[in-house]
């Protein structure tokens, strides 16, 4: 059920609160997408108090959907390589209008794709 409610609104929501690490007290909103019911995030910015540095080292997490917070493990999904078009493709379509949609399915940020897992 948790997953589900977290899916429907990262499909239907432009951003999405993450906390990174068990140590963060904020949420940072960041764009995300669904595909075949599964979460993805790609980072923006390459600082070393990054959310995808801090997910590098410890993978546990949440996510902020609205009136719910939802547990997460995050990683580098082992399938990424196949990924790549499907989650280009879905940035494009879901931030068509924003101007950082299509830097976002450059090389730099596809290497730092991170999906996030809903823990029951």
């Amino acid at each position: 059920m948790n997953k589900q409610m977290a899916i429907q609104y990262v499909n239907e929501s432009e951003i999405t609160g993450i906390k990174a690490g068990l140590q963060r007290e904020t949420f940072l909103d960041i764009w995300m997408v669904v595909l075949n019911d599964r979460i993805f995030a790609r980072s923006w910015g390459f600082a070393e108090r990054s959310w995808y540095n801090t997910f590098l080292k410890d993978s546990c997490g949440q996510i902020k959907c609205g009136d719910h917070i939802f547990t997460i493990q995050a990683c580098i999904p082992a399938d990424l390589n196949d990924l790549i078009f499907s989650t280009n493709q879905a940035y494009l379509m879901k931030y068509s209008t924003k101007q950082y949609a299509k830097p976002i399915t450059r090389q730099k940020h596809i290497d730092k794709t991170m999906e996030f897992i809903i823990c029951e």
